[in-house]
């Protein structure tokens, strides 16, 4: 990697639950890529990882509680997966306002595995097209979204992949569109 990233500053949002490796490749591509890479999350301290779901991996310091930042302070955003993490963030309003933010400014978002359900309380997925872990993908469908079964899938600045196994092409398309930068703002028929 080179410095295609230097310059830009990332927010990775993530709490309990978090599937580690989905968040920590994504965090040391993009620095490597020459971004600074903020974990925010719903409060400060630290967050535990977890490996499948089941076992418990390492914790994670917060950089800031996402009630004390704006997606005015960031050029992108990665959503990881796990099943507790966007399952607590969706209930979350100022983790769902933040969201909510980046696709209003037509910033780069990128999701994993059970990121996307985040995306879905947002309502930012309705005519879009997504992959997802399968679990997740028929309230993608319920949400509006089209869903396809591929590595990763981008529509404009929007990128999602499956699990874990697809990293390295997610990672690769997320340093391509956060350096590709903004989007257009959302289509029409969806919210935000």
């Amino acid at each position: 990697m080179a410095n295609e990233l230097e310059g830009r500053t990332v927010a990775i949002l993530a709490t309990d639950g978090v599937e580690q490796v989905e968040l920590t490749q994504p965090r040391e591509e993009l620095q490597a890529a020459g971004a600074r890479v903020d974990l925010v999350s719903l409060s400060t301290g630290s967050i535990q990882a977890m490996n499948g779901d089941i076992d418990k991996a390492d914790t994670f310091d917060v950089d800031h509680a996402v009630g004390d930042v704006s997606a005015e302070g960031y050029d992108a955003l990665v959503l990881p997966g796990g099943t507790m993490n966007p399952d607590t963030l969706r209930t979350d309003a100022a983790a769902v306002a933040f969201v909510q933010a980046f696709f209003r400014a037509g910033k780069p978002v990128g999701a994993i595995c059970h990121g996307p359900w985040t995306l879905i309380e947002a309502d930012v997925v309705r005519g879009r097209t997504l992959t997802s872990f399968p679990s997740i993908r028929t309230d993608l469908r319920n949400a509006g979204a089209t869903v396809v079964d591929e590595q990763v899938v981008c529509d404009e600045g929007l990128v999602t992949s499956r699990n874990p196994d697809d990293l390295d092409a997610f990672c690769a398309k997320l340093i391509e569109e956060f350096e590709e930068g903004k989007h257009p703002v959302l289509r029409e028929g969806a919210t935000a």
